[in-house]
């Protein structure tokens, strides 16, 4: 493994599943609220520290995920929403067959991200579901797994320095 990327492994061993779950709870609240301030600032009551720092965000992937919908109380924008303060770049796989998030959202988000000047990329995986990097599912895609693990590996190294 490449030297810049040691300090992102976990201090015990990490296998595919809790990968996936770690991955997508991270994007999951990346897209919620995503991160615009070096600092989180909370509520004292009850805590030693007040404050959180985030270090800066250089680049994350995004394993599916909605790109567009209605912002309602649980999630008030969705990615489409905040590409122009997007600061981190971030390489999407997706399934072209993924029933959840239709193909023409995520070509919606390629030209959002290409308009914004962004160095992102979405990368679509033909005819495969949701789900194709779970190995614990029925969905899993060995090929595409595969390629999908090896493009985030190459996309860390390229933008994550140490």
């Amino acid at each position: 493994m490449h030297e810049d990327l040691k300090s992102l492994q976990p201090k015990t061993p990490v296998n595919r599943r809790e990968f996936m779950v770690t991955t997508l709870a991270a994007g999951f609240a990346l897209a919620v609220q995503p991160i615009s301030a070096q600092t989180i600032t909370t509520d004292v009551t009850g805590l030693v520290a007040g404050e959180v720092t985030i270090p800066k965000l250089k680049a994350g992937v995004a394993w599916y995920g909605r790109l567009v919908g209605e912002g309602n109380a649980l999630q008030p924008k969705y990615p489409i929403d905040v590409i122009a303060s997007l600061k981190a770049l971030v390489l999407g796989l997706y399934g072209g067959d993924d029933q959840g998030i239709p193909m023409d959202t995520v070509e919606k988000m390629r030209a959002a991200l290409k308009a914004a000047g962004s160095a992102s990329e979405i990368i679509v995986y033909p005819k495969t579901p949701h789900g194709f990097h779970a190995d614990y599912r029925p969905s899993y895609r060995k090929e595409q797994a595969g390629d999908g693990w090896n493009r985030l590996q190459q996309w860390f190294k390229k933008y994550v320095k140490a």
